[in-house]
Formats: structure tokens, sequence, C-alpha cells
């Protein structure tokens, strides 16, 4: 099969190559991939900025969500069929969706949302997941709380919105001039110019901030954040808590614990909740957030599809900060 593989750390090109299609085990389906989309963890796992967390063999096929075809299943796969249209986030140790086959863990994938096309479909599982497992199962967001999300057009924030929305929650969300009407038409009750305006000195006594751009915004996060408030953010610095959860062992424990100091400061003298959300792959989630597409309380964003032949160019321009919504690789 034809495969996007990089053979050593950094910003060199991916490479296109013809390697062995994959086999699977018994509780894997093999899945023709129609489409995967962009994240900005591909070119982080490029530049080998989460080595710490996570360690690949090379050469390594990046790209971390997808839709397709399931065109074979394990012997002890019970869920799904030959033929089933699915998408899914891949488990950290299996990604690798810049190709045209994938071998999955039945686990980690769902039924695509009826109501999607293939390019669709392969916007939603990472950003989604990340969103739920945010607003859901960290937050626990309730109706009538007020959230920040910062850069709200952007592949998480234009999911994270209308996921807030539909909780019943508030949201105030920061964008440029270019992205406020896309965030206001998701739902967005306030929006912040980030290029004019400090949120910092706007908002006040918020319960929530999701959190996906890291240093200085993330740091000024806590000034606006209520009395027990919760900050969950997928680009700061891991904090001990965190490893302690992942099982890091103890030298990375103590790592992280220094890293993270500032971060723990603040959380005192704010009486806040910092979480770092490293994402888990989750099937039943993405059913729970098929439901909301198919009911069309949540719709995909995106904002280019290039084709596979393409695929350099559009992970240099979802690097670029550009893009509003999601960007997707055609695969077939």
């Amino acid at each position: 099969m034809k495969a996007l593989v990089i053979d050593k750390y950094g910003k060199a090109p991916m490479r296109l190559t013809e390697i062995p299609t994959p086999e699977i085990t018994d509780y894997e389906v093999l899945t023709e991939i129609h489409a995967a989309s962009i994240n900005p963890i591909d070119f982080k796992i490029r530049d080998g900025k989460v080595k710490m967390l996570l360690k690949y063999e090379m050469p390594l096929i990046l790209g971390n969500d997808f839709s397709g075809v399931v065109m074979k299943v394990g012997q002890k796969v019970t869920r799904f069929k030959v033929g089933d249209e699915i998408y899914a986030r891949p488990r950290k140790s299996k990604i690798g969706t810049f190709a045209e086959y994938i071998s999955v863990h039945e686990d980690d994938i769902a039924l695509k949302p009826k109501n999607l096309s293939f390019e669709e479909a392969a916007s939603i599982p990472l950003v989604g997941l990340t969103s739920y497992q945010a607003l859901h199962d960290i937050m626990h967001l309730q109706k009538g709380q007020k959230i920040l999300i910062h850069a709200g057009s952007g592949g998480v924030g234009t999911f994270a919105i209308q996921l807030a929305k539909v909780m019943g929650a508030l949201v105030a969300t920061t964008a440029s001039e270019a992205g406020a009407k896309l965030v206001t038409s998701l739902g967005a009750d306030e929006v912040i110019n980030y290029k004019t305006e400090n949120f910092e000195d706007i908002l006040k006594n918020y319960d929530a901030v999701f959190d996906t751009l890291g240093g200085q915004t993330l740091e000024k996060s806590f000034h606006i954040i209520k009395d027990g408030g919760k900050i969950v953010s997928v680009s700061g610095t891991p904090n001990a808590r965190f490893a302690k959860e992942y099982g890091a062992g103890l030298f990375k424990t103590m790592l992280f614990s220094a890293a993270s100091y500032k971060l723990t400061a603040l959380e005192k003298k704010h009486n806040a909740q910092y979480s770092f959300l490293f994402m888990k792959p989750s099937g039943d989630q993405l059913r729970i957030i098929a439901d909301f597409i198919e009911s069309g309380k949540i719709i995909p964003i995106i904002d280019r599809i290039f084709l596979f032949e393409d695929a350099q160019k559009a992970m240099e321009y979802v690097e670029s900060g550009r893009a509003k919504g999601k960007v997707i690789l055609k695969i077939r």
C-alpha cells in the first residue's frame, strides 16, 4: 500500500513510499482509508515534541484520525463487519492514517455518521473526542456555566463551541476578525478579537477554560477563572497529576512537576484545577458524537480538502495557523 512516512524526527517533508498492508489481530479490523484529517499533533509528533510521552520506531506513518470502509475483521470482532463505513481515532501505538489501509482495534471505532461524507467524517474523531473528554469528562460542564474556548475558529475550537452549546453553556471564544462570523454562527455568545483585545481584561468569573494554545495564553487564563474553576489544556505543560494518572514513572513525574511549577503556582493562587489532556481513543464516545451529528446538533467545519499526493502542502497549511476548521486528505 502507499503511505506517507518520516524517517527521523525533524521538519523534513514526508516521503511517499510503498509498504506492506498491515496484518490484523483477533480484535482488529482492516480498514480501507478514504479520508484522513491533519491535526497539530501530527507535526508535534514529527518534530519529536512528544517523545517524553510517545516513542515510535522509524520509518513512521503519521496521521491520527480517519474514515473508511472495513475490508476484513479479526476472529473475535463482534461489532463490525466487512463493508461497514466507520470513523476513528486509532490508539496512540497504532497511528498511521496517512496511508491506504490501517488496522484498528474494534474498541476504537464507530460507524460513520450517516449524514456525512467520508471527508466530513474524517474531520471529527480527534477534535470530537478531545472536546468531549475536556468538557464532559474533566470539566463536567453544566447548563448555564460560562466557558472560554481559545482559538474558536480552529479545528478543536469549532467543534468545542458547538458541544458546549449542546451542553447548555454560555460560550466566549477568541478569534480574529476574519473568524468572528464563523464562531458566531456556531453559537459563540461573546467573541474576543485576540489581535486588538485582551480576553483577561474583558472576561471574569468563568467556570472553565479550554486552552489549545498554551504559553502565556494559558497562564493568563487563570485570571478569569472563578474560585474552584477548571482549566483544561491540550497544549500546556503536563503536570505531576497527569504523569501519575498516565503511569509515567517517578523520574518523568518529577520532570513534569518541575516543568509545570508555574502552572501549579497559578492553580494554588487562583484556587483552580489545571488539567493537561492527552486524549484517549473511544468508540463509545464516537457513537455519542455521531448521535449529535445525525441529529443536526453539531456540524463538521472543513477549511480545505487536499489530495493524498498534496499531503505535504496540507501539513504546511495547517502549521501556518491560517485554517478555519479542519484540513482533510482525500485518500481515495
